[in-house]
């Protein structure tokens, strides 16, 4: 009787379990493989929290932001609409259009300047602002990268580290 206690208990008991331990070397633990999937889960939900956070702003901000998303959609459903008006009432349409065709050139140059002016700068606006975001969050993220220059001693001995090299070549910098 005792040599079957010592293989069960050698087997399956409160020591190490060999045949656990041998079976995990080709499967992994559901239980273990679980807690890691849960805790990459809470990782990849706090990430995602924190990338889409928006702080609160006034209601001025929200106003000024509300009308700097009316221009786009209204030039492109007002192309649309000029579609659809050449469709509808051709003599209407080509009246507007005659009258498109008399204004100078200048003024549609500054037409176009004004145009491009308030799109380049919305466009450099949200970029900078990606930017700042991006570096703000990678620095929450990411330890800092070290520096290459040496920390400012005050003057004196430099101190020897044990890197024979490295003391010669501070030794010679004085």
């Amino acid at each position: 009787m005792g040599l079957i206690e010592q293989v069960f208990s050698l087997v399956f008991g409160s020591g190490r379990n060999v045949l656990r331990d041998t079976v995990e070397v080709f499967r992994p633990n559901a239980e273990a493989q679980a807690l890691r999937d849960h805790d990459r889960q809470g990782a990849s939900l706090s990430q995602f929290a924190a990338e889409f956070y928006a702080p609160q702003r006034g209601s001025f901000d929200r106003l000024m932001d509300a009308l700097n998303r009316v221009p786009r959609p209204a030039m492109a459903l007002g192309t649309l609409g000029l579609f659809v008006a050449a469709m509808v009432d051709p003599v209407w349409f080509s009246a507007r259009m005659v009258g498109l065709a008399l204004v100078p050139d200048p003024l549609w140059w500054l037409l176009g300047a004004i145009v491009s002016f308030y799109f380049g700068a919305r466009h450099q606006a949200k970029g900078q602002e990606f930017q700042r975001d991006l570096v703000a969050r990678m620095a929450q993220v990411a330890p800092p990268e070290p520096t290459l220059s040496e920390p400012v001693r005050p003057q004196g001995e430099p101190q020897a580290d044990g890197n024979a090299a490295l003391d010669e070549w501070r030794h010679q910098r004085r």
